[in-house]
């Protein structure tokens, strides 16, 4: 079983998400210049929701600070060792064969333990960690090079029940490949459906406090943006899902978060020079049964502004047209869709799909991907 979500979003003058230089992302398409903001941006805005959509211990962290999130809860269960709790952390968290050194950053991390690059660990896997570190202490092997059998405690707490995000998102480990973690969702690059021009903004910034004869700007400099409306695409594998979650109501809840985190979410570059914040103007939700389809070839060919019709709206009806036609030729149906729209109603769209309000969507999608998955078990 397969979510698909396809979002067309206006967005005014921005800068999403910047490239090395500072200008917006950017793709070539249908031989034309399009705005891009990239997946990771956008997954990490998703993931910066999810508190507030599901429950913070079936969540997980991304950060260099594992040794310190571990070792504050082996102080939490004994703060007798408080001296010794970030040995006992070190030591557990280099059993499963991840690098643990001194932090160079700049600041009050300088000199802490940290890992040598980002790891995403379940907070369930923060705390059976310490668990396990505090009960090699009490059995006298907290110290030395770890046993099989060690590490073999070790990779069980990994291979148990997945965080939500982790199990969307995926794991990758270099130093400790057998602890990777596949991805139930993909996330597309978004593209806008139309050709943009980059700009930019030259701005200068007066000292309130210069004296009266000190003339002109204290700071000079130019920002680059763009505007468009963004072609956004997701799939997630629902299986995938409840495999990793070992629960079917968890999987399903954890793709309802999936979808509205998708849906609302917004990368925060540069919001506070473009207050850019917009919702989609255009949302499809598809349950399928067969395989994910991204009909990004709706817009191979770039929407052009016409005066009679916005860009946004030609998108909507392309959108609908195209999920039409690769119904028609594969046939291929969903098992059920789902639309929602903030204009006007677009035939097309609920000529492939139902036109909800986004709590009906997510109640509607729920209760179907319980069903199904509740069926199989």
């Amino acid at each position: 079983m397969f979510i698909d979500l396809y979002d067309l979003q206006n967005v005014p003058p921005s800068n999403i998400n910047r490239d090395d230089t500072g200008s917006p992302k950017t793709a070539r398409y249908g031989g034309v210049l399009r705005s891009r903001v990239s997946s990771q941006a956008w997954k990490r805005a998703m993931r910066e929701m999810f508190p507030s959509l599901l429950d913070s211990s079936k969540l997980g962290v991304r950060t260099k600070n594992a040794v310190a999130l571990i070792r504050d809860a082996i102080v939490a269960r004994n703060p007798e060792l408080v001296d010794e709790a970030e040995a006992l952390a070190s030591f557990v968290l280099s059993a499963t064969g991840v690098d643990v050194k001194e932090s160079d950053r700049a600041g009050k991390d300088k000199g802490t333990l940290a890992t040598e690059y980002l790891i995403f660990i379940a907070r369930r896997e923060i705390s059976q960690l310490a668990d396990v570190a505090l009960r090699w202490h009490d059995e006298g092997k907290a110290s030395g090079k770890p046993t099989s059998a060690m590490k073999k405690d070790v990779d069980a707490v990994f291979h148990g029940v997945q965080a939500v995000d982790i199990a969307l998102f995926g794991r990758m480990l270099a130093d400790a490949p057998d602890l990777n973690t596949d991805a139930s969702a993909q996330v597309a690059h978004a593209i806008s459906v139309d050709q943009i021009t980059p700009e930019y903004d030259y701005f200068t910034a007066v000292d309130d406090c210069a004296s009266d004869d000190n003339a002109g700007a204290a700071m000079i400099d130019t920002v680059g943006f763009n505007s468009s409306t963004l072609y956004r695409y997701a799939t997630l594998n629902v299986d995938s899902l409840q495999e990793q979650l070992q629960d079917a109501r968890a999987a399903s809840e954890g793709a309802v978060a999936f979808v509205e985190s998708f849906i609302r979410s917004m990368p925060t570059g540069k919001q506070n020079t473009f207050a850019n914040r917009t919702l989609p103007g255009t949302c499809v939700v598809m349950l399928r049964e067969t395989q994910p389809v991204n009909v990004v070839d709706a817009f191979e060919d770039p929407v052009r502004a016409d005066a009679g019709m916005p860009i946004s709206r030609q998108a909507a009806i392309r959108l609908g047209r195209k999920l039409k036609f690769v119904q028609d030729a594969y046939g291929v149906q969903p098992v059920q869709a789902w639309n929602i729209t903030t204009d006007e109603p677009v035939a097309e769209l609920d000529a492939v799909s139902e036109r909800v309000t986004l709590p009906v969507l997510k109640s509607e999608l729920g209760e179907a991907v319980a069903r199904s998955l509740i069926g199989r078990e």
